[in-house]
């Protein structure tokens, strides 16, 4: 359930998992670590050539869970930190620039169709795990450093929403998910220099693959596509639609009885334009339940 690390990278995100019932009143704090580098590709008709960064995010997040008309519903907030330098060729000339700065805030509101009955921790973890189809709603708010001169920044200066649904199916120790969504982008008003810039709404799949092991352990192959995105500037279209794929894994781990690490990489399979990062991420969660809701506790 943990949103992406660096908020504007959107379609990258890899979130196995992420409709997974839970028990009704549960709260979960996360702190994560990231780092992330590789190449950008940029559009053609840019004088900027073999450019890379190096970005690395702190996040805290919180999650809740609740009841919303009988189903298990979800409420999470993620604030990121992130610093890091990009480098390339600007017209032949070598440059490079760092930053550090708040990233864009992101929330997720989401809520089972069908499946994932809103159940206290006691009928929880006596209920039998079964196919779920989840409705969510991202929402990326423009809280990020942003400076209108420059053409590189951690903030948008935008707002960003992604209405999604995803699909997951238990088997046993194994969990099959699909997740469709698209984000829709509102118009950048003040972009480098005081032009206006527009994207096309950006189409985001996501496949996952996990098994559990008796220690609690899980362990799951990921996958993304993306495609479209494509920006104007003035209103003269850019060469920069995206057709992007990104392959990871990712692993959980219990380190007590309501404690756990995450562990995730993934890397680039497929990139037309945008970024070609490998990840690296760890987060660290911890897990309560409401006072009236303990003494039931699993």
């Amino acid at each position: 359930m943990c949103l992406s690390a660096a908020a504007h990278v959107f379609g990258q995100s890899l979130e196995p998992r992420a409709y997974s019932p839970n028990p009704i009143g549960a709260n979960f704090a996360l702190a994560g670590l990231s780092h992330q580098d590789g190449s950008i590709v940029f559009d053609p008709s840019l004088p900027i050539t073999d450019a890379s960064a190096k970005v690395n995010a702190a996040t805290l997040g919180y999650i809740r869970t609740f009841d919303l008309f009988g189903r298990s519903a979800s409420a999470a907030l993620v604030l990121p930190y992130a610093w890091g330098t990009a480098s390339g060729q600007v017209e032949e000339q070598a440059r490079e620039i760092s930053r550090s700065g708040l990233g864009d805030m992101a929330i997720r509101l989401a809520s089972n169709l069908i499946g994932g009955p809103a159940l206290d921790p006691k009928a929880f973890a006596a209920h039998a795990p079964e196919t779920t189809l989840g409705l969510a709603l991202y929402v990326v708010a423009p809280t990020g450093q942003y400076f209108p001169d420059k053409a590189i920044n951690i903030g948008s200066h935008r707002w960003s929403f992604k209405p999604e649904l995803g699909f997951s199916h238990p088997a046993g120790p194994w969990v099959f998910e699909a997740y469709a969504g698209i984000w829709f982008f509102t118009t950048n008003d003040d972009f480098f220099g005081g032009h206006v810039r527009t994207q096309d709404p950006l189409a985001a799949f996501q496949g996952h693959v996990s098994y559990t092991f008796p220690n609690r352990i899980w362990v799951a192959v990921d996958g993304t596509y993306y495609t479209g995105g494509q920006t104007a500037t003035n209103g003269v279209p850019d060469d920069d639609r995206q057709a992007n794929s990104r392959i990871g894994v990712t692993a959980a781990v219990p380190i007590a009885r309501t404690q756990a690490l995450k562990f995730a990489w993934s890397r680039g399979a497929g990139v037309r334009v945008g970024q070609n990062f490998t990840t690296y991420a760890l987060t660290y969660q911890v897990l309560w339940f409401d006072s009236k809701r303990s003494a039931t506790s699993p």
